[in-house]
């Protein structure tokens, strides 16, 4: 660019880079992080939708078959099972919110022991899902778990929890939501070190306290935190595989099995190895996290808009 008398100003003579520098910075910290999401998340989603059109063992040549996978599905009693299954969790995990929602104000209070109790509650968030599922599976040992010991003690016959159809699930379920509680208790109690206290206050004033406090004061205020608790909570309940396969392997009889388990036991294990069918169980539970996820990012980019 050049002023009338046909000089080169300063601002042309810089390079392309420092013209667009502003705009470009973000970008250049953003692009690892973004190849990685792309080669290890897009890619992969990708590909499961590709090979759930062939038939393959995951060795040999794949045999392309279009929806047949698909329509298997739809006449298996084992894929049924599952889907019905991952319902339960989906609807019996989102208690997590709540719960964790009620210790959070519990534990945001200046009290004696606070610490002590922050921890304790902590504690199940740092350990593995494996330990939480061998801590469970003694817990519900028939006959010498601390639960049988516990009923018998009430003078209730004891209960084989995890070798009961009709009780297995719900078992494994409430295992999975001891550490899911203290996820949802981090995110809130971070959501109400930034309440604010001017709104409290004024809500004080004009009379608001307990429920009513907490309904139309502090829960709006933490709509962010919620709605990563749910996110979080609906992907754990639809992934759910370590605890079940640490407590029951999808047993007895199959009564257990989830998508995300079916799907590692028809592609990789010894049932089967049908890489195709395993990958069309995986892009139907892909699409119905996707579903979730899009109607809870719908929400609250109307929620943003209508500000």
């Amino acid at each position: 660019m050049s002023d009338v008398s046909g000089r080169i100003t300063p601002r042309a003579q810089r390079g392309w880079y420092k013209r667009n520098e502003i705009a470009l910075t973000p970008w250049l910290f953003l692009l690892p992080g973004v190849l990685f999401f792309a080669v290890y998340v897009v890619f992969p989603i990708l590909q499961s939708f590709n090979i759930s059109f062939y038939k393959w063992d995951g060795l040999g040549e794949a045999e392309y078959i279009g929806l047949k996978n698909y329509t298997d599905l739809m006449g298996d009693r084992n894929f049924e099972i599952s889907l019905w299954n991952n319902l339960r969790w989906l609807i019996l995990y989102l208690l997590a919110i709540p719960a964790g929602l009620m210790i959070a104000l519990f534990l945001n209070q200046t009290v004696t022991g606070i610490r002590l109790y922050k921890s304790l509650f902590f504690f199940p968030f740092v350990i593995s899902q494996v330990v939480v599922g061998l801590v469970f599976s003694w817990f519900y040992l028939p006959d010498s778990g601390l639960l049988d010991s516990f009923l018998q003690w009430l003078g209730f016959d004891g209960l084989n929890v995890l070798g009961n159809p009709n009780y297995a699930t719900y078992g494994i379920i409430a295992a999975g939501l001891w550490p899911q509680t203290a996820y949802c208790m981090i995110l809130y109690l971070t959501g109400l070190n930034a309440v604010d206290p001017e709104q409290v206050e004024a809500a004080r004033l004009d009379g608001a306290k307990g429920w009513r406090m907490l309904w139309y004061v502090i829960i709006p205020q933490l709509k962010p935190a919620t709605f990563i608790a749910f996110v979080v909570t609906i992907i754990g309940a639809l992934r759910s595989f370590d605890l079940i396969s640490i407590m029951t392997n999808g047993g007895p009889f199959g009564s257990t099995r989830v998508l995300s388990f079916y799907m590692f036991e028809k592609a990789l294990s010894e049932y089967g190895f049908r890489m195709g069918y395993g990958a069309a169980i995986a892009v139907v539970l892909f699409l119905i996290m996707l579903l979730f996820i899009a109607y809870f990012l719908w929400s609250m980019y109307r929620e943003e808009r209508g500000r």
